[in-house]
């Protein structure tokens, strides 16, 4: 229901073309500030952090209804204007602000509008100044007190922009604005107070909750909405984890996904309820960094090269937090995903563990220990880590007290820790399998991970060998006519078949016409010339027809160049068993022999597209390869498939802007190779299986494939952005 009404309201605004920051069309919204946002501005909301912008997108985050109905109505009433007050003031005109088009830059055009606009509230109506700030903040909050009973959403958004208070406790009626919200039954009205940090289990004078007024006055959805929102971190946690929430009807609170942890790593951390409190928020503003990231990545158009982004790589600094907090939250960016899902976990079972009422055995008031095990282990594996990767936080003089613990207080923990009890033999072979069965799993990840980095290396390895012995064969010339001779001997012995720089010739004799003689080895360099007639910018391609397991297979079997000369005749029943066979249709032509070059094959080709097209073009497919190659290093197989359609997306754009039938056989070739290759990546990644049901031998292989199509791809883009060049240069 949410995500249908998210759609409603995205088409609704497209066609109105009205966007709050700069009248872009908007796909995402501003929870706490009621306004749509176009996809550049959410970057630089984003950068602000979530005390500034609470930031959602409109179709492809699961909504709350009531939370979705309450920005609906926001926007619908004008909310902007609240924090665009000033600008809409006629006199402002003669001030020189105005608000951005769609066709200004996001720097520094957007980015100060936005940073001015919601950071430091420049637009907002100010009321007039007086002595006592407390006195007008109470009499803010007052009149949201009296305000929430009605439905005028947005005059409670104006007091609460103003600074009132939205968990402000009436000192005359005992009470806070949500339990009126709640007993009114104002739906919208409660969402923006929670919005803004109202606590639904809060207690008025008489004990009694937001939630049981909504029960006592009939309005149960409201009720149940307010419990999932007093379990709205640890939900959210959840989510993360598994991808399902709690079934708070029925009395189940949390979901506690099976623990995974790292023997090496103090994971278990027990801290103070502050404290605890305080690293469980910060992980969740983690959480829906990391979520709002997958977003953003999956909703960006790949087909076009995006210049100007906003990337939030680590949580923005808060200025009401200490610098040590700010620090320690910066930090979370640099936990792997198991490192991270390992804290998410403790934290879930110590919020469960405090909620049921379970005492502390001994307090760790120091966060640090776990911050500092994993910063050192990442600062062994590289030497940049020596750089700070946050941004530089002011020191504060209200850091707090509870951190600095005596080494004594930890070492009496430590002790109170090891005398929990006996254990029990039965306890402990169960932790002892688990711990067998994790680490064999680590190793055996480990390999697989080992074994796709050597593939990689042997790879590119090859690549560099093939580049260098193509560069050689351009600067031969032949060094007397006998050699010349003999070599065109031999290369007509072979019009009859396609050539291949990728076949091998051990233990094979090449194939002379009736009445010749073998010539002798020495005859023959390692790697012969072109003859003087075949032009030298003909490129050394294989068959578009020769799969990815046929290269496999012959890479497998050396892959190398005989001694006789390094294009030798190859059985065709091997080429049979290996489930591959050569085409005669590379650089060779349909006829399987070396084609005769017209004269305009020598002439610059007037039809092909500039170089800077095709260099761009190129960057954005070497852009989705990285994306899939990252992937495949992380064995996020399920993201496989999004990044094949992305590269073929980009392959065809590029494919475009040749004509249909080149006058160069080249550049057909390329082309042919380029579609070919994304084509069959498409078909590699959908064959990838699910990484927890497939031995790792069936993962190697799929990623191996997949990684073969990628490089693939990556060879026929740069052969012609070598050819074009070349071609626009003559």
């Amino acid at each position: 229901m949410g995500k249908r009404a998210a759609l409603g309201l995205k088409r609704k605004k497209r066609r109105g073309r009205e966007n709050d920051d700069c009248a872009r069309y908007p796909h995402w919204a501003s929870v706490n500030r009621g306004v749509l946002i176009c996809d550049e501005c959410c970057g630089v909301h984003r950068s602000l952090g979530r005390h500034n912008s609470q930031v959602r997108h409109l179709s492809n985050t699961a909504w709350p209804p009531t939370q979705l109905q309450m920005v609906q109505t926001l926007y619908n009433n004008g909310a902007n204007a609240i924090w665009e007050h000033t600008l809409l003031d006629p006199s402002s005109i003669t001030s020189g602000k105005r608000k951005p088009n769609p066709q200004n830059k996001v720097h520094p055009n957007k980015t100060e509008f936005v940073k001015s606009k919601y950071q430091m509230l420049a637009f907002v109506h100010r009321l007039p100044c007086r002595d006592d700030d407390t006195t007008a903040a109470a009499d803010l909050s007052k009149q949201l007190h009296s305000s929430v009973r009605t439905g005028n959403l947005e005059t409670c958004l104006r007091l609460l922009s103003l600074g009132a208070q939205a968990n402000y406790f009436h000192p005359e009626k005992g009470n806070t604005p949500l339990h009126i919200a709640a007993k009114a039954g104002q739906v919208c009205q409660a969402e923006l107070l929670c919005v803004y940090g109202a606590d639904p289990g809060a207690p008025d004078s008489n004990g009694k909750t937001p939630i049981h007024y909504a029960r006592q006055a009939g309005h149960q959805d409201l009720a149940d909405r307010l419990v999932e929102v007093q379990y709205e971190l640890t939900d959210r946690l959840a989510f993360y984890l598994c991808g399902r929430k709690p079934d708070h009807k029925n009395g189940q609170h949390f979901i506690i996904p099976a623990q995974m942890t790292d023997a090496t790593l103090p994971i278990s951390l027990q801290l103070s309820d502050h404290l605890f409190e305080e690293l469980a928020m910060d992980v969740y503003d983690e959480v829906d960094r990391r979520e709002t990231d997958a977003v953003w990545l999956a909703t960006q158009n790949h087909s076009t090269l995006v210049t100007e982004t906003t990337v939030v790589p680590f949580l923005p600094v808060n200025p009401e937090y200490s610098s040590t907090r700010n620090q320690g939250r910066q930090k979370l960016a640099r936990f792997n995903a198991h490192e991270f899902a390992t804290l998410v976990i403790d934290i879930l079972s110590d919020a469960k563990r405090r909620q049921q009422g379970s005492s502390v055995s001994s307090p760790k008031d120091n966060v640090d220990v776990f911050f500092k095990s994993v910063g050192s282990r990442h600062g062994s594996e590289s030497q940049e880590m020596d750089q700070p990767d946050y941004d530089s936080v002011a020191s504060d003089e209200d850091t707090d007290t509870d951190l600095r613990v005596s080494k004594a207080d930890r070492a009496k923990s430590l002790d109170s820790d090891l005398s929990d009890g006996p254990i029990s033999v039965q306890e402990f072979l169960e932790v002892k399998n688990a711990l067998s069965a994790s680490e064999a799993k680590i190793q055996e990840l480990m390999k697989t991970n080992s074994n796709l980095s050597e593939e990689l290396r042997l790879m590119q390895k090859k690549l560099q060998s093939l580049q260098s012995e193509n560069s050689s064969l351009r600067r031969q010339v032949p060094s007397s006519s006998s050699s010349s001779s003999a070599l065109k001997r031999h290369l007509s012995a072979r019009a009859s078949r396609p050539m291949s720089m990728y076949e091998t010739g051990s233990g094979l004799k090449p194939f002379l016409p009736k009445g010749e003689t073998p010539y002798p080895e020495e005859t023959f360099p390692t790697l012969q010339p072109f003859p003087t007639y075949v032009s030298k910018n003909l490129p050394l391609a294989f068959s578009p027809s020769f799969s990815s397991a046929c290269f496999s297979n012959v890479a497998a079997c050396g892959c190398s160049v005989s001694d006789g000369d390094y294009d030798n005749t190859v059985n065709e029943s091997d080429l049979d068993d290996s489930g591959c066979r050569l085409r005669s249709s590379g650089w060779m032509g349909e006829s399987g022999s070396i084609p005769e070059l017209d004269d305009h094959e020598s002439e610059p080709d007037p039809s092909l597209p500039s170089t800077d097209d095709v260099i761009r073009k190129t960057e954005q497919i070497t852009k989705n390869i990285q994306e899939l190659l990252r992937a495949a290093q992380e064995n996020k197989h399920e993201s496989f498939i999004p990044c094949a359609e992305r590269i073929h997306v980009a392959v065809n754009e590029m494919a475009a802007l040749f004509p249909k039938r080149p006058r160069s056989e080249t550049v057909r070739s390329s082309l042919r190779s380029l579609t070919s290759s994304a084509n069959r990546l498409q078909s590699e990644c959908k064959k990838a299986p699910p990484l927890e049901s497939s031995p790792a031998a069936d993962v190697q292989l799929v990623t191996q494939q997949v990684i073969q199509c990628a490089y693939d791809i990556a060879k026929a883009a740069k052969q012609l952005v070598t050819i074009t060049t070349k071609e626009n240069n003559n």
